[in-house]
């Protein structure tokens, strides 16, 4: 009877830890949220600002790209500002760029205006990008981590469908209104984040990176099951942070590296690794670069001219295609949401980047046929459905595997002291990649066609296969301080290794192995 008594209250503590940090997760996801919006109402919105102020298709092409380009700027400040002030009030910074840059492009009444605006959204996104993946993993227990971790997949996904079904609310508005109005809503959730942000704790790996153990302790206490469980992952993590073994305190020192902390992680992860430390590097940047040479940047930015040259011209249809599209996306990232635990990473991995590949080459070769004149009308009406088939098997297959997963992968696999510095290089490496796609598609259809575009990004995926297959090692399962011995790291820590820690070379410092 008291066994029974003990494992119920074991899963009700379980089911109540899980609750509490999904709830900070949701919270954190809503910046996810607010970004997927901006992305996705820029869409429709762009037809009429181009109208509205007479701007041509090189500066729209500008205009939609170059947001990506931002964004780098943002995840590199955002990499510096999440070890600086806490990965919570990092959240909060984002809610503030979002709400200034929402109001300064609805009150745009020229392109320089417009363009000023895109810059602060783009650092936003930046922020957004990078901060609630590393935020969901260092609160999340390995068992549902995949789950947690993939929220702001989830959330970026309903965003860009909110902003598919804002551009159909208010497209009967006034020309100069309708589309500062779709921009302009976003505002409301940006301030609503801030508010929500409140409530959340900080990141415990974090606050022990900061010495603070006591509050660290109270956060473990509220997403372990038990107390011991609690002050076995505290151990853990002081370990990852450099703290000698034995050393307690509510608030104690945390050892400092010479040649100053930021220097160092600078030195450990890009300029002079261990080869444990660059393979982590180049799994974190080569994931993130598949995600975006795949050409989804096209489908999200472009995807009614896609349509419109699979031979689909009337206004409703492309956008109830479209609208689809974000549905598909959507309900497709929540599915996979719950397999990451279950089935874990390369699986998912490897059966997106397959059914990806096989998607590309069939759009490729119905967009071919439909903008070749000389094939007969009833052919390329049998091209048309087979466009529109491949374009949601596409997106279905990058939201099941790729789409999700190389944030959950990035945010996971970096040793503690280098875990918010390299998600930021991965963030701005993705976004780099997604601003070359986004602003090169309009001229690469026109030098190669428009098949032969999708060709290549299907060429692309055929080697983000490889590369997942060959050089990506499982995770699932893992806690964070265990995932450099995927990667071939020891006992000691990479900086160790390298002996490079003369400020604290009496201490034994065991990383996050």
């Amino acid at each position: 009877m008291a066994n029974s008594e003990a494992v119920a209250e074991s899963v009700d503590t379980k089911k109540s830890n899980v609750k509490y940090i999904a709830t900070c997760t949701v919270h954190a996801s809503m910046a996810s949220l607010i970004l997927g919006y901006g992305l996705g109402v820029l869409i429709g919105a762009a037809l009429y600002i181009k109208k509205d102020l007479k701007i041509t298709d090189v500066q729209l092409e500008v205009l939609m790209g170059v947001l990506s380009l931002y964004s780098v700027i943002g995840s590199f400040a955002a990499g510096r500002t999440s070890d600086w002030i806490g990965r919570r009030r990092t959240v909060i910074l984002t809610a503030g760029i979002f709400l200034a840059a929402a109001l300064l492009m609805a009150l745009s009444v020229n392109y320089a205006m417009l363009m000023a605006g895109q810059f602060v959204a783009g650092v936003g996104a930046g922020y957004a990008i990078m901060i609630p993946p590393v935020y969901a993993a260092e609160i999340s227990p390995p068992s549902s981590r995949g789950l947690m971790s993939s929220l702001p997949e989830v959330f970026g996904c309903a965003g860009v469908l909110l902003g598919y079904l804002s551009n159909y609310a208010f497209a009967r508005l006034p020309l100069y209104l309708g589309w500062r109005v779709m921009v302009g809503v976003n505002a409301v959730p940006s301030v609503l984040l801030a508010v929500l942000v409140l409530g959340m704790p900080e990141s415990p790996r974090w606050l022990v990176l900061k010495g603070r153990l006591r509050d660290a302790r109270v956060v473990l206490e509220k997403i372990t099951e038990t107390p011991e469980e609690a002050a076995g992952s505290l151990a853990d993590i002081k370990a990852a942070a450099g703290l000698p073994e034995g050393v307690d305190g509510d608030v104690v020192t945390v050892p400092k590296r010479s040649g100053g902390e930021e220097w160092q992680v600078w030195k450990d992860l890009v300029f002079s690794p261990s080869p444990a430390m660059r393979r982590i590097l180049l799994s974190a940047l080569g994931i993130h670069f598949f995600q975006q040479a795949s050409g989804i940047d096209a489908f999200v930015l472009y995807s009614p001219r896609i349509f419109m040259g699979a031979g689909i011209t009337d206004d409703r249809r492309l956008l109830g295609i479209t609208c689809a599209l974000g549905v598909t996306r959507t309900l497709v990232t929540l599915g996979a949401m719950f397999l990451l635990d279950r089935v874990g990473r390369r699986p998912l991995l490897l059966v997106s980047t397959g059914g990806m590949a096989v998607a590309l080459a069939g759009l490729a070769a119905a967009l071919t046929i439909t903008t070749d004149r000389l094939r007969p009308d009833a052919e390329a009406r049998w091209a048309n459905g087979l466009a529109v088939a491949c374009t949601v098997a596409y997106n279905a297959a990058y939201s099941a595997g790729i789409g999700t997963v190389a944030w959950v992968y990035s945010s996971e696999i970096f040793p503690l002291r280098e875990r918010a510095l390299g998600c930021a290089i991965g963030v701005a490496f993705n976004r780099a990649v997604s601003g070359v796609v986004g602003m090169t598609f309009l001229s690469l259809s026109k030098a190669i066609t428009i098949g032969g575009a999708f060709f290549l990004y299907a060429s692309m995926t055929v080697i983000a296969w490889v590369f997942v297959f060959t050089c990506l090692p499982e995770t699932r399962g893992r806690t964070l301080e265990e995932m450099g011995k995927l990667f071939g790291m020891g006992n000691t820590s990479n900086v160790e290794a390298q002996d490079r820690d003369e400020d604290c070379k009496a201490v034994e410092m065991p990383m996050a192995n």
